[in-house]
C-alpha cells in the first residue's frame, strides 16, 4: 500500500468499521516520509472526548509511537475534509499535506455540520458567538519568562 488512493481507502475502511464500534464515521491514516502508517478513528462519543476526532487520534498515535511531536514529511489521509480543529492539529504537527475523501457538505448531509466553526473564525472577534477576552495582569508573561530561561526546554 503506497498510493494516495490506497491510504485514503484505508481511512474510509477505518471510518466505516468504527461506526460498528460505537464511534463516529471518520477515519484517518498518517503516513510518515519513511512509509510508516498510523491509524486513527473518531472516538468523540465513545470516549466522551470532543477532541477525539480521527485526525487528532491518528496524530496522537503517530507521535506517541515515534516519540516526537514533529511529523514533518508526513501525509494525513482522512475519510472526510478535516474540521478547523483537525486542520490546526495537522499544522501544529508539521504535516506536509492532507488528502481527504468526502467534503464538509457530505458530512453536513449526514448530520455533521462544521459550518458553525468555519463561520466562527470568519466572524469579527467582537461579534463571535463565544466571547474570548484577555484579562491582563502583571504576571501574564511569567510562564513565558520561565520558558525562555529554562535550559532544558525543547523548542517547537
Amino acid at each position: 500500500m503506497n498510493s494516495d488512493a490506497a491510504y485514503l481507502s484505508r481511512a474510509i475502511e477505518l471510518a466505516t468499521a468504527n461506526v460498528a464500534d460505537s464511534g463516529g464515521p471518520f477515519g484517518a491514516v498518517i503516513v510518515t516520509a519513511d512509509g510508516q502508517a498510523f491509524d486513527g478513528v473518531n472516538r468523540v462519543t465513545a470516549n466522551n472526548d470532543p477532541t477525539a476526532h480521527a485526525e487528532v487520534t491518528a496524530i496522537r498515535n503517530a507521535c506517541a509511537a515515534l516519540k516526537t511531536f514533529d511529523l514533518s514529511g508526513a501525509v494525513l489521509y482522512t475519510s472526510c475534509e478535516p474540521c478547523p480543529m483537525c486542520l490546526a492539529s495537522a499544522l501544529w504537527a508539521r504535516i506536509d499535506r492532507v488528502v481527504y475523501a468526502a467534503d464538509r457538505h457530505d458530512a453536513a448531509a449526514a448530520g455533521f455540520d462544521d459550518a458553525l466553526f468555519y463561520e466562527y473564525f470568519e466572524t469579527p472577534v467582537e461579534k463571535r458567538s463565544m466571547p474570548v477576552s484577555q484579562l491582563s495582569g502583571e504576571t501574564r508573561n511569567a510562564p513565558f519568562d520561565a520558558w525562555t530561561a529554562a535550559a532544558s526546554r525543547i523548542d517547537y
